[in-house]
């Protein structure tokens, strides 16, 4: 067979390079707003209950909705944070109540399926898409956890069986630093924006976009004026959202800090201090039925007291609502909150109680509005 000659060869280079030109540009990204809340008999309604007990030692729980109606909660628990046998615990709340914890990813299998070393498990984030629910969680592979990765699962049916683990590739260095706690928002284009933070040399807060397939197409740095971790958002548009972040500058009566995106996610304004408190621990935030924000964390004195805050305006004002849960001597934790706004117009929360387990409250906004 003749080879092609050099122009025939240029040719097609050109027409190849005036097709790609022509290629119409993918579309910039958008937040897909859910469907509105059904609204909530206004009763002023609490309910709070315990997870089931999985090991001596509880922390970091994750909520998420399943297409039934069900809730699904993970976290991560064994004898001690960082231990070696610690695993993520998944739990489902069916009518009669929530069911016996399962194992869906332990260190070992983690290890198997991805290919790398792990030392140890931690913070897991759910997220159901359709018939799809999705599992990050971190695992670190050397020293604490600036040396971690994110895993990633998905289960299609309902979390009773899950897909091996997959690394994402989300740092050039050795693939180690990044972290998730928060849950992601939904894109108009079938991907997600993956809040995530890096531990290493410096701790910062930043934006992955994940396409469909779950593969990472864009990050955004958050600016730091400080050391901040744990980015958590709440989408007010299709282009606007609001990021709060855990403070973890420490010293002096630290604050919550603040970030703004007017473009989804491509760009974040420079992280401002919030009148809310934060003793480097971390945040969930959700927007109400009636527009407005809510806070969950705890204010600046300790992880003693988990406080629920109202931001009016976008956020512009936050004013105390609820106090869920408190230690009269100061020595118990209540922390790492997560908070989901379900169909039927419910708000669940679920939180970190005492280190030793997990407790599911479910409120409405009446309740909130009740607070004395």
């Amino acid at each position: 067979m003749t080879p092609p000659s050099r122009s025939a060869a240029a040719f097609f280079l050109a027409a190849l390079l005036a097709a790609v030109l022509r290629a119409p540009a993918p579309p910039p990204p958008a937040f897909a707003l859910p469907a509105p809340a059904l609204p909530t008999p206004g009763t002023a309604a609490f309910a709070a209950e315990a997870l089931p007990a999985a090991a001596p030692s509880a922390h970091a729980a994750t909520l998420a909705e399943l297409p039934d109606g069900r809730l699904a909660a993970a976290w991560f628990a064994g004898s001690r944070e960082g231990a070696a046998d610690v695993a993520i615990w998944f739990s489902r709340k069916n009518s009669s109540g929530w069911e016996p914890p399962r194992a869906v990813a332990e260190r070992a299998a983690t290890a198997a399926a991805t290919g790398a070393h792990v030392r140890k498990l931690g913070n897991p984030v759910l997220y159901a898409e359709g018939e799809r629910l999705h599992l990050w969680f971190v695992s670190a592979a050397v020293g604490g956890w600036a040396g971690s990765s994110i895993n990633h699962s998905v289960s299609t049916d309902a979390g009773a069986t899950w897909s091996p683990a997959e690394k994402l590739a989300t740092s050039p260095f050795f693939n180690l630093s990044t972290l998730v706690r928060t849950p992601p928002l939904a894109l108009a284009d079938g991907g997600v924006g993956l809040p995530v933070y890096h531990e290493f040399i410096d701790k910062r807060g930043e934006w992955l976009r994940l396409d469909a397939a779950g593969r990472i197409v864009g990050r955004t740095r958050l600016a730091a004026v400080g050391p901040a971790l744990q980015p958590a958002l709440a989408a007010l548009d299709g282009q606007r959202a609001v990021a709060l972040l855990r403070n973890a500058g420490g010293g002096g009566a630290p604050q919550v800090l603040r970030a703004d995106t007017g473009d989804a996610g491509e760009r974040f304004s420079p992280l401002v201090e919030i009148a809310v408190g934060n003793p480097n621990s971390s945040l969930a935030l959700l927007r109400l039925p009636s527009g407005r924000l809510l806070l969950a964390g705890n204010p600046g004195e300790g992880r003693n007291r988990l406080q629920l805050w109202v931001g009016d305006g976008e956020g512009r004002t936050w004013r105390a609502s609820r106090v869920v849960e408190q230690s009269a001597d100061g020595a118990d934790e209540f922390s790492y909150p997560a908070l989901l706004l379900a169909r039927d117009g419910r708000i669940h929360l679920a939180y970190t109680w005492k280190r030793q387990a997990i407790n599911h409250a479910a409120f409405d906004e009446a309740w909130l509005e009740a607070a004395p």
